[in-house]
């Protein structure tokens, strides 16, 4: 037996009915994109940048972006840390993890760049493009085994 007093269940909207109607900008306008994906598009710039100079020496590695270090389960065996990367000796800003085999396979060299760390040093979107680079042209020395200033002369 059903009640008539009892209403359908309401829809999520605002007070007058409305609702959200859709995106507020067009997906093609740079305003649409997340500051996640933003970065996201730093990385890969420094990144592709580097690959035309270094083609041959960073043909097999491989470039990641996380939102924040996850330290608790890192072997620190597995972990090679550059000084300046760490900044104040605190959180790390990027990790280099070196190739090497995973049952049975070759796992190969990993640099991982972290957005939140980096996001709060820098000021504005020129200092985290500029700090980015820094951090990835970092990274790329250490496993080079070269300077910094060899892999990318305008640093």
């Amino acid at each position: 037996m059903t009640h008539p007093s009892r209403r359908p269940p309401r829809s999520r909207r605002d007070r007058h009915g409305r609702g959200l109607r859709g995106r507020l900008v067009p997906a093609e306008v740079p305003l649409s994109r997340t500051r996640g994906e933003q970065f996201d598009d730093l990385v890969l710039d420094a990144v592709e940048d580097l690959e035309r100079r270094w083609e041959r020496e960073l043909a097999g590695v491989e470039f990641a972006v996380e939102d924040v270090p996850w330290v608790e389960h890192t072997d620190p065996d597995e972990v090679v840390l550059d000084a300046d990367v760490l900044d104040d000796g605190g959180v790390p800003l990027a990790r280099l993890l070196p190739a090497h085999r995973e049952d049975g396979r070759e796992v190969p060299p990993r640099i991982i760049v972290y957005r939140r760390p980096l996001e709060l040093r820098a000021g504005e979107r020129d200092d985290l493009a500029d700090l980015v680079r820094d951090v990835v042209v970092d990274q790329v020395a250490v496993l080079l085994g070269r300077d910094p200033e060899e892999i990318d002369p305008t640093t």
